[in-house]
């Protein structure tokens, strides 16, 4: 059997290491390579592709799909074609009708959407071919098709059944899988299948780690038109649905994309990114586009009788590798606890004169790059208006701290940061008393 990543390849991936261990990022990078590269390679990523990347995206994502090849790493890519097929179709003479979102398709237009999303799969191939990499076309016989309703729509079916030996062959030999939005019915004849419904079939198979939908905007936006970096549905998922500026499509997304994740492992992640960002969104905790998973309730705890201080304790001590002096959360005075429902992220709040101090904010290494952090930073941002905190220089949290605070200010072994006042009287007050505050680690620290 031919095996794509031969002895030049492999060479490849070890100068492509080397690359990335260069990187800012390198032991992000180098940490989920290693967790990607110990996968069944049809299980890495599932990766869904418009036919509006294909127009204008063809070259980013056809560079960063041989770049993860030649990592070793095989994404399985389906991809749809609205655009073209619409284009094809008035070329064509045929009208396009949709009924309840659905393309009605009769024979003659299942004929020119078949023989346009072909083409388009050719020229995805080629431009894999012509970048030094390699794919293989899963033709319609992977999907197995039931038609949803002939009468009215035509040759529009759903996913019955998957074939899918095809597809392990090629991601065995390190060629990368390519299919598209057209399943066989049990007699032969083509059918027009959504696009996402055949990712989430797709995905109930193959349990891939990481699901990625390539789109022109990249991430989902806020109302300001930012992107939304972390999406934990268990704590944002009602708000957002809620929010009067989440446009309708982006809507139904989040929709498809908390039933996804319901059908996956726990660890598993659904990202919305562009092809020239798709290596970063993969190997980077920040990524660049939106990265959703099920996450975790963020709880507030007031009362020193609800918290597990053995599982609080472990979490602040793993994360800074020190020991908590035996007195600790006897002596804390205690405002609230932030902590996730698994005690993976945490924060410590205690009271200030007219402000908060964050004691303590600590994110468990396996749980880095979920946006459990984030979330509980969220939190922290609304129970405090007005915060303090101090860091020691060598905090790998420092660039987060730096960036969301509104000022800082080094006093003696500390940098002291703050956040919601300008009242320079009291932030020269905390800064004071912060930084002469005893350690709270059995080392000093």
């Amino acid at each position: 059997m031919t095996d794509y990543f031969d002895a030049e390849a492999k060479s490849t991936r070890q100068v492509i290491r080397q690359l990335l261990g260069s990187m800012s990022e390198g032991r992000e990078v180098r940490a989920y390579l290693q967790k990607f590269s110990e996968m069944d390679r049809a299980r890495f990523a599932l990766i869904k592709v418009g036919g509006a990347i294909l127009r204008d995206g063809l070259d980013a994502l056809a560079d960063a799909l041989v770049f993860l090849q030649k990592l070793g790493l095989t994404p399985v890519v389906v991809h749809g074609g609205g655009p073209q097929i619409d284009a094809a179709m008035q070329a064509a003479g045929l009208p396009v009708q949709r009924h309840e979102g659905l393309r009605v398709t009769g024979a003659d237009a299942m004929a020119v959407i078949a023989g346009t999303l072909r083409g388009l799969t050719a020229d995805l191939l080629a431009a894999i071919r012509q970048k030094g990499g390699h794919a293989t076309a899963i033709g319609a016989q992977a999907a197995g098709a039931k038609l949803l309703d002939e009468d009215r729509l035509g040759r529009v079916g759903e996913v019955g059944t998957l074939d899918l030996r095809a597809l392990h062959d090629a991601a065995g030999e390190g060629s990368i899988p390519v299919l598209t939005c057209i399943g066989e019915t049990a007699d032969g004849r083509l059918a027009n299948i959504n696009a996402d419904a055949l990712v989430a079939a797709l995905a109930h198979a193959l349990q891939p780690q990481k699901i990625v939908f390539l789109t022109g905007t990249g991430a989902v936006l806020d109302q300001n038109g930012q992107a939304i970096s972390f999406i934990h549905l268990a704590h944002d998922y009602e708000r957002l649905m809620n929010a009067d500026w989440l446009h309708g499509g982006m809507r139904l997304k989040l929709q498809q994309i908390r039933t996804l994740l319901e059908d996956l492992p726990p660890g598993a992640s659904v990202s919305i990114t562009r092809p020239d960002a798709l290596v970063r969104e993969l190997f980077t905790h920040g990524g660049s586009g939106t990265l959703v998973r099920r996450g975790e309730a963020i709880l507030t705890l007031r009362d020193k009788t609800q918290l597990d201080t053995a599982r609080l304790g472990a979490l602040i001590e793993g994360a800074f590798g020190r020991r908590l002096k035996a007195d600790y959360w006897r002596d804390l005075d205690l405002h609230s606890v932030i902590v996730s429902a698994q005690v993976r992220a945490a924060a410590v709040l205690t009271p200030l004169d007219g402000a908060l101090y964050l004691d303590k904010f600590a994110v468990a290494a396996e749980a880095r790059g979920e946006g459990l952090g984030g979330a509980v930073w969220a939190e922290i941002t609304a129970a405090a208006p007005v915060l303090f905190w101090r860091s020691r220089p060598d905090n790998p949290f420092n660039a987060f701290y730096h960036a969301h605070a509104q000022g800082s200010a080094h006093e003696g072994p500390w940098r002291v940061f703050w956040r919601g006042t300008s009242d320079w009287a009291q932030i020269g007050r905390q800064v004071q008393e912060l930084a002469a505050r005893p350690a709270s680690f059995e080392d000093g620290a």
